[in-house]
């Protein structure tokens, strides 16, 4: 790989991007290999749909979303959230560490595992919701005066 000494701006950024993805592309082989997922249906499909929705909310592409980072995804799926909301989402989703980020093995536990994080709920509700259109296509039928209430 080339140095990053000698890139600016895009370039540097996309080696960054491709870097972190590398390295959750690593922990998605875990989740492959683990036993305790085995069972789980289309679980290549879903790690990389994680991975890719992870890798937007990592603002400063240290392989954590911090706070910021959290408050942009809630604020993107309609579903703003205050501070301390936003601190208690943390602390259910890391089990009550020191640190105030989400790392991406938190993460995918959270999505895969039983247990119902509001962090999971929103995110499975906004995948609902983009999944299912709720207005069909297309022009609406010719109506004439009759049909009319």
């Amino acid at each position: 790989m080339p140095s990053n000494k000698n890139m600016q701006g895009g370039k540097a950024f996309g080696l960054l991007k491709e870097q972190q993805r590398q390295k959750l592309e690593e922990i998605n082989k875990e989740y492959l290999e683990d036993q305790k997922y085995r069972d789980e249906e289309g679980l290549a499909e879903k790690l990389e749909s994680l991975k890719n929705k992870y890798a937007e909310f990592d603002l400063n592409d240290e392989g954590e979303i911090d706070l910021m980072g959290l408050k942009r995804m809630m604020e993107k799926l309609g579903v703003p959230k205050t501070h301390l909301e936003l601190k208690k989402m943390i602390v259910e989703v890391t089990g009550g560490g020191s640190s105030n980020t989400i790392n991406y093995r938190d993460f995918v536990k959270m999505m895969l595992g039983k247990r119902s994080a509001v962090l999971k709920l929103v995110l499975l509700f906004e995948d609902k919701a983009n999944s299912t259109p709720c207005k069909p296509d297309g022009p609406p039928p010719k109506r004439d005066i009759t049909s009319l209430p």
